[in-house]
C-alpha cells in the first residue's frame, strides 16, 4: 500500500482507452488547432454568484507544452499575451509565484526548469508540474519537489543556498548567464567570476559584477563568503551541482526526466481525488478556503492535459472559487492529477492571440514572471 501512495503522487499520465469524460451539462469543447480544444462556461456558485471558467484540453501528441520566461530572463515581467505572441504560441496562462518589488522584480520564488537548466530553487518543497518529452508526444508529472545543490572546490565543498536570485545574511548564491548581464548585488559580499570552471576573478566588498556567457558567479554574504574567501583561489577548479528531487520518499527521481519543470502549489488532485496540500506547502491560512480568481494545470488519464483559469473578485458575475471547489472542478472534468498555479491579478488564459477572461487588475492584464505556452508538434 505504501508503494501504490507513493506512485500515486507521481502518476506518470498515460492510460489510453480512458473512460468518457464527466462535464458540465453546459460545456461545449471548440477546437482551435490540431489537437487543442477550449470550453467556456459559466455555473452558479456554492455561495451567491457565478463562477466563470475557461479551460484548454491539449493533446500532448498533436501539441506541445512549453514552460517560458518573461523576456528569456532570469528577472523582469511580461504579459501573458506578449509571451504568447513572440513564441508563436496557440494559446497561454500564467505560471507560477515570483516577487513583485524591488531589484530582482519578477525572480521566480520556486522551481524553474526550463530545457533542463535550473533558473530557481524549490520553494518549501511545493508542488510542481513537470513537461517529460517522449517524441513524437510528451507526458506531464506531478508532485512535490526539493533540490539538493553544491559546490565544490578541491578538498572544499559547500550547500549552495540559491540560484539567480537576492542573497540572504549568510547565502551562497550562484548567478548564471539566465539571469542577465550582471548580479545587480550590493557590495555586502563577494563575488567569483569562474569560467570554464575555474575561478578567473575574485571581487571582495563589490556587487553587479558581469556574468560571463561561458560560466557563472559565486556570490556570498556573511558564512558564505567566508567559505568563498578561505576556499576559492585564481585558478581554482569550481564544481557546482544542482539536482530536483521528489520531496516525498520515492524509490527513483521522475523529475530528472522532465525538460521543464515549474513550482507554484499546492497540489489539488492526487489519483483521481481532492488532495489540497496548502498546509503541508505553508500557505497563508486564508489562501484554500477563499474564493480567488485561479489557474491551474491538470492531466487526464488519457494523457491530456487540462489548463482552467476561473474568474474572480467582481461579485456577483464572477466570484473566484476555494481550492477545494477548483479540485472538484477539475476532478469532474476529467483530471486525474492537478495542480494550482499563481492566481489573483496574475490569472490570464489567451487563446489565439486573444484574451478569453477577466484578468482582475486596474489596469488590465498584469504582467508576470513566466508563463506555460501551448504549440504545435515539433
Amino acid at each position: 500500500m505504501r508503494n501504490a501512495t507513493r506512485l500515486a503522487t507521481f502518476w506518470l499520465i498515460a492510460i489510453a482507452g480512458a473512460a468518457a469524460l464527466a462535464q458540465p451539462a453546459s460545456l461545449s469543447w471548440t477546437a482551435v488547432a490540431p489537437g487543442v480544444e477550449h470550453a467556456h462556461f459559466r455555473r452558479e456558485a456554492p455561495s451567491e454568484g457565478f463562477w466563470n471558467i475557461n479551460v484548454l484540453r491539449v493533446d500532448l501528441t498533436r501539441a506541445r507544452l512549453d514552460v517560458i520566461r518573461a523576456r528569456d530572463t532570469a528577472i523582469g515581467l511580461e504579459t501573458v499575451t506578449s509571451m504568447a505572441a513572440r513564441t508563436g504560441a496557440i494559446a497561454a496562462v500564467n505560471g507560477g509565484y515570483f516577487r513583485t518589488s524591488g531589484d530582482f522584480l519578477g525572480e521566480s520564488t520556486g522551481t524553474l526548469q526550463i530545457d533542463g537548466v535550473v533558473w530557481s530553487e524549490p520553494d518549501r518543497a511545493r508542488a510542481a508540474v513537470g513537461i517529460v518529452r517522449e517524441p513524437p508526444s510528451s507526458r506531464l508529472i506531478f508532485g512535490h519537489v526539493a533540490w539538493q545543490a553544491s559546490i565544490v572546490a578541491g578538498r572544499e565543498k559547500r550547500t549552495v543556498e540559491g540560484v539567480n536570485r537576492a542573497r540572504g545574511p549568510n547565502d551562497l548564491v550562484v548567478f548564471t548567464p539566465d539571469f542577465g548581464p550582471a548580479t545587480i548585488t550590493d557590495s555586502s559580499g563577494i563575488e567569483v567570476v569562474v569560467r570554464k570552471d575555474r575561478v578567473v576573478e575574485i571581487h571582495d566588498e563589490a556587487g553587479s559584477t558581469p556574468i560571463p556567457r561561458d560560466g557563472f558567479i559565486v556570490s556570498a554574504r556573511g558564512g558564505g563568503r567566508e567559505w568563498v574567501r578561505r576556499a576559492l583561489r585564481d585558478g581554482t577548479r569550481v564544481r557546482v551541482s544542482t539536482v530536483l528531487q521528489p520531496a516525498d520518499p520515492f524509490r527513483s527521481n521522475p523529475w530528472a526526466a522532465a525538460e521543464d519543470i515549474l513550482g507554484a502549489g499546492p497540489k489539488l488532485v492526487t489519483a483521481g481525488r481532492v488532495d489540497v496540500t496548502d498546509v503541508r506547502e505553508q500557505m497563508i491560512p486564508t489562501f484554500a478556503p477563499e474564493p480567488h480568481p485561479r489557474t491551474a494545470i491538470g492531466a487526464l488519464a488519457d494523457g491530456r492535459a487540462l489548463l482552467l483559469v476561473a474568474d474572480g473578485r467582481r461579485p456577483p458575475e464572477r466570484v473566484g472559487l476555494a481550492l477545494d471547489d477548483l479540485a472538484r472542478l477539475l476532478i469532474e472534468l476529467g483530471a486525474v492529477e492537478a495542480i494550482n498555479l499563481d492566481g489573483g491579478g496574475s490569472t490570464t488564459m489567451v487563446v489565439q492571440g486573444k484574451l478569453v477572461n477577466f484578468p482582475t487588475d486596474p489596469t488590465g492584464e498584469r504582467p508576470v514572471s513566466d508563463a506555460i505556452v501551448v504549440r504545435g508538434p515539433g
